[in-house]
């Protein structure tokens, strides 16, 4: 785990989406709603009300192992009359649940979709808002989003030695 990694924290809005997550290792987002694909070493869980004490808190993650692109009829195939049954949808394969502890809360109960954060910031927050965090001990995203910045430095780095 490095602190540049990329977090991507969806929501689990049912009992069984956590049961996909925690026991067959993986969760669906629709292709829609992510159209140039998942860009995350972890997912991370934010649990709704269906969840009780757990409402409202990122309480779980997983490393990301894969990514397959399938319809939702194939992934729920006992909800075939669903009306996005032939939607595309991200199957992103999970290691083992980890429990985030403590949970990252939401205690404004900010409206949450899917957040991109860093390993870093992941680890440390204890509020929803703590993922957005831009202090100055924290990577900074977009040095490491820059292609081949990194290895620049390093060249210089060592020319410099």
């Amino acid at each position: 785990m490095f602190p540049e990694d990329r977090v991507l924290v969806g929501v689990i809005n049912r009992v069984r989406d956590l049961h996909y997550a925690r026991d067959e290792h993986w969760y669906r987002i629709p292709k829609a709603q992510m159209p140039l694909g998942v860009n995350a070493e972890y997912l991370a869980f934010y649990l709704s009300r269906a969840f009780k004490e757990q409402n409202g808190g990122i309480c779980y993650f997983a490393g990301m192992r894969g990514l397959e692109l399938v319809r939702r009829v194939d992934l729920l195939p006992n909800e075939p009359n669903h009306r996005s049954a032939s939607s595309e949808y991200y199957r992103i394969a999970l290691g083992e649940l980890q429990v985030k502890d403590p949970p990252v809360l939401n205690p404004t109960r900010r409206r949450i979709a899917f957040i991109y954060t860093t390993w870093d910031r992941f680890v440390l927050a204890r509020e929803i808002r703590d993922l957005y965090s831009d202090a100055n001990f924290y990577v900074d995203r977009v040095y490491h989003a820059l292609p081949g910045k990194g290895s620049q430095r390093a060249g210089n780095e060592r020319s410099k030695g």
